[in-house]
């Protein structure tokens, strides 16, 4: 007899896959987690033996989306330390992220005001961890003189990753045609930005 094994990394893997579906689908209110384990092909029993509660789930739908850009700049040695190549790769990979996981923005700006204290919780601490990672970076441009002492890194952080949300939420919105590209925007993006950090923008 031939039985399918899955393993529990495989079980979680599906499980936030699914999540993240429901969640874009129906709302962090909406979502169930008998939905969400009927999509992941498994009982609810095995969905809360992953995860204590539907939160716990939310939090790791967010830090699996955040993971790619997490993961290109937790290896700071491939950095080349040139503010706009740097930032210009980050911005591609942040924007990219963006619009692979664009219901699921929107289902979250959406319910921005109605999200239990604890769901705002999940969302800012798993965002949290990359906002820190490219202030280092930038901590790093203040100490080598590269980038202006006197910013608010996570002020400008915000400003950034912003403008890129913006960008992305315009794109698929606008009801005409724009008249520049997507990566006319995200170079505009990076180039103001730049100047506006580094010590010697030209």
């Amino acid at each position: 007899m031939n039985k399918t094994i899955r393993s529990p990394a495989l079980t979680r893997g599906r499980l936030i896959e699914a999540a993240t579906q429901v969640f874009a689908q129906a709302g962090l209110q909406g979502a169930t987690t008998r939905e969400i384990a009927r999509v992941a092909g498994v009982n609810e029993v095995t969905l809360f033996r992953h995860f204590a509660s539907k939160e716990y789930l939310l939090k790791a739908v967010i830090e699996n989306v955040l993971a790619l850009q997490i993961e290109a700049i937790a290896h700071s040695e491939e950095w080349t330390q040139d503010l706009r190549v740097d930032l210009k790769h980050y911005a591609y990979l942040y924007s990219s992220m963006l619009e692979a996981q664009e219901d699921l923005i929107r289902t979250l700006i959406g319910e921005a005001k109605r999200h239990p204290e604890a769901a705002r919780q999940i969302i800012q601490q798993a965002a949290q961890s990359l906002k820190e990672k490219l202030a280092a970076y930038l901590h790093s441009g203040q100490t080598k003189g590269t980038v202006r002492p006197d910013l608010d890194l996570i002020v400008s952080i915000d400003m950034f990753t912003g403008a890129l949300l913006a960008g992305m939420l315009r794109r698929s919105a606008a009801m005409n045609p724009l008249s520049y590209s997507r990566e006319d925007y995200i170079e505009n993006c990076v180039d103001i930005f730049v100047r506006g950090i580094s010590t010697n923008p030209l």
